[in-house]
């Protein structure tokens, strides 16, 4: 055998087992860092997350663009550091709020809450005056959807920034679920109220169903690491081939002479 290519064999396995741990390490390190599981306890966001469901967090959206009212966000509990709390962004910095019983005014407008299943409708802080509450600067005003039995803003106050884990975009378990999947945009419901910042209303998918970029962006990461690695893993082989078709007909050529 040809020491020079023996050599060149050796030195490509080492080289493609090298690279395949780092882009596995890498790989694992994006996935950790964009994306979270979290069990959800509770009926507090029902109908549209139920008790015992399975959830990924996207953890990397908010380092783009800030919490926009109608995300659903997990938090760390103002009230209970040592939990993490899953609800409804309703006010944004700067926004005033007014809750008259069940009926939630942001900036003046009513909403349509049509997350809000009118059974689960209530306030069991109706005795807690909200009226032109100032959301203040990098605070968020949360609810959640089951308003009967959620201990939400109404109860503790503001969510600042520095406390949320990422926005709920995705329930993958159990199957067979109503809610399995993206989770349903809402933003429309905030259309007539003003607008902070371009990105929170009027760009395409801030409809009933539309699809969840952010999300479809958020799932695309993995799978776009392993494309590289895979694509990177078949480049070299057949680079290895050409080559070793290369040493070959330079060794007939050189019989023929």
């Amino acid at each position: 055998m040809n020491p020079e290519f023996d050599f060149e064999k050796r030195y490509r396995l080492v080289r493609e087992i090298v690279e395949t741990i780092v882009l596995t390490l890498l790989m694992f390190l994006i996935i950790r860092f964009a994306i979270q599981n979290f069990n959800v306890d509770g009926t507090s966001m029902e109908p549209n997350l139920h008790n015992g469901e399975l959830i990924l967090v996207d953890k990397w959206t908010y380092l783009f663009r800030p919490p926009a009212r109608g995300d659903v966000i997990v938090f760390v509990a103002p009230p209970h550091p040592s939990m993490d709390y899953v609800k409804r962004v309703i006010g944004v910095p700067g926004d005033i709020i007014t809750i008259r019983d069940t009926v939630v005014i942001v900036d003046g407008v009513t909403l349509n809450e049509t997350y809000v299943d009118p059974r689960n409708q209530g306030n069991l802080f109706a005795n807690k005056n909200i009226t032109n509450l100032v959301v203040p600067p990098n605070d968020y005003f949360v609810l959640g959807d089951n308003r009967a039995v959620s201990s939400d803003s109404r109860d503790w106050g503001f969510v600042p920034k520095a406390n949320i884990v990422g926005r709920a975009a995705f329930v993958y378990w159990p199957l067979g679920q109503d809610n399995n999947g993206f989770l349903k945009n809402y933003a429309f419901v905030f259309a007539n109220v003003h607008q902070p910042n371009s990105r929170a209303i009027g760009q395409p998918g801030d409809a009933p169903g539309a699809l969840d970029l952010d999300g479809l962006l958020l799932m695309f990461v993995p799978g776009f690491s392993l494309a590289l690695q895979w694509r990177r893993q078949g480049h070299s082989r057949s680079s290895a081939f050409s080559n070793r078709e290369g040493k070959n007909q330079r060794f007939r050529d050189f019989r023929r002479r």
